[in-house]
């Protein structure tokens, strides 16, 4: 099966990545809008523009499955896109379930885009779980750009980190839920900044599990590369330049992979 992945930029290739491991007989498409990133800044009405541009070229691929790998479009389109097409869609959850099941009774913190932070998905969620005590939201909306510019490793990446996770009392938390899929290139910044007993979680595997139920696809280990065609805003990636700048991409989510 051919299967779509969507994000506003590369934090998607964070999903990609993962799926390319489990799912290795599968073909992959990878849509990056380039053009219009960031999301979390946006309106909700543009973000729902957007994507609904995204899945009329994507349906055109003859896919059979779209995964929006965006926190952020999850929030504000998804809904709208069930509606609207009739192949398996799935979006991502902020893993703050999972993150109380592992540790329950400690304090999480969610970082997020704004529009995911305010969106009415993520407060339904957390009242669901019966959790307004144990979840703080925290958006980090400079992190996208730092990520679509390859800036992991500089004084303000760091400082920027420091300064947001400041008001924070450590000592109560168990864990970051990446709520932002840009946000897993950062996992070493912030293990060098927060106490040793913070984990990190993302809705990652939790995502794949669900496109693996909805699609009817088989888990396993095979080719180790299988086909990816990647596209900026509807435009295939062809220049060796480019193709590598994704590639460099996940090798560092290969690295980023270990930090737990």
């Amino acid at each position: 099966m051919k299967i779509a992945f969507f994000d506003s930029g590369i934090g998607g290739l964070s999903v990609l990545h993962h799926a390319m491991k489990i799912l290795p007989d599968e073909e992959f498409i990878f849509f990056a809008d380039e053009d219009n990133v960031p999301y979390g800044v946006k309106s909700r009405e543009q973000v729902l523009g957007y994507v609904d541009a995204a899945f009329k070229f994507l349906t055109a691929q003859n896919v059979g499955a779209i995964v929006v790998a965006c926190n952020t479009a999850t929030s504000a389109a998804v809904r709208a896109m069930r509606e609207k097409y009739s192949l398996p869609i799935v979006g991502m959850e902020p893993a703050i379930k999972l993150a109380l099941d592992l540790y329950p009774n400690r304090k999480v913190l969610v970082t997020a885009t704004e529009i995911t932070i305010r969106g009415e998905k993520i407060h339904k969620l957390i009242n669901r779980l019966h959790a307004k005590n144990l979840v703080n939201l925290r958006a980090l909306p400079k992190l996208v750009d730092f990520a679509e510019r390859q800036e992991f490793h500089s004084d303000a990446v760091e400082n920027y980190l420091r300064e947001e996770f400041a008001p924070y009392d450590w000592e109560n938390f168990s864990s970051v839920v990446l709520g932002c899929t840009h946000f897993n290139y950062f996992k070493d910044t912030m293990k060098k900044i927060l106490p040793a007993q913070i984990k990190f979680l993302d809705g990652n595997a939790g995502t794949l599990n669900q496109l693996v139920r909805l699609a009817n696809l088989r888990v396993g280990e095979g080719k180790k590369n299988p086909p990816v065609e990647y596209f900026y805003s509807g435009r295939r990636v062809t220049s060796s330049e480019e193709l590598a700048r994704l590639e460099s991409y996940l090798r560092r989510l290969d690295e980023m992979e270990v930090i737990i």
